[in-house]
């Protein structure tokens, strides 16, 4: 899971990327000074840990993603369910609806995706 949890500034500065790609690593420092007050330094360090992770590349000065921002979160989101429940969606579904109510929307919404990804 560890690939996969970011921290608060983590996601913050994924996030640039992602809105931003493909980025020259010279306009992401500039884009971080501008966001989060960083040196150049805070920049390269951070993009370091997160290509080390995978997320993202840095070629020759242009810095792209590995993953996109959909496929990283729900890489996200399968860990956390692993960890959390073992892995089981209805473990997760009941404990989520114990203190929340679904709209009518949302249940519509759910079967429309348990109807999309039944096995035939």
């Amino acid at each position: 899971m560890e690939q996969y949890r970011l921290g608060e500034m983590e996601q913050k500065f994924a996030d640039l990327i992602w809105e931003n790609e493909p980025i020259s690593s010279g306009e992401l420092v500039k884009l971080c000074e501008t966001e989060f007050s960083w040196k150049k330094s805070t920049t390269y360090t951070m993009l370091k840990r997160l290509c080390e992770r995978k997320i993202f590349e840095n070629d020759k000065g242009t810095v792209y993603s590995l993953m996109k921002k959909q496929e990283f979160h729900a890489m996200q989101g399968e860990e956390f369910l692993k960890e959390t429940f073992g892995g089981s969606l209805p473990c997760f579904f009941a404990a989520f609806t114990r203190r929340n109510k679904l709209s009518m929307k949302e249940i519509e919404e759910l079967q429309r995706l348990i109807d999309e990804h039944k096995e035939e």
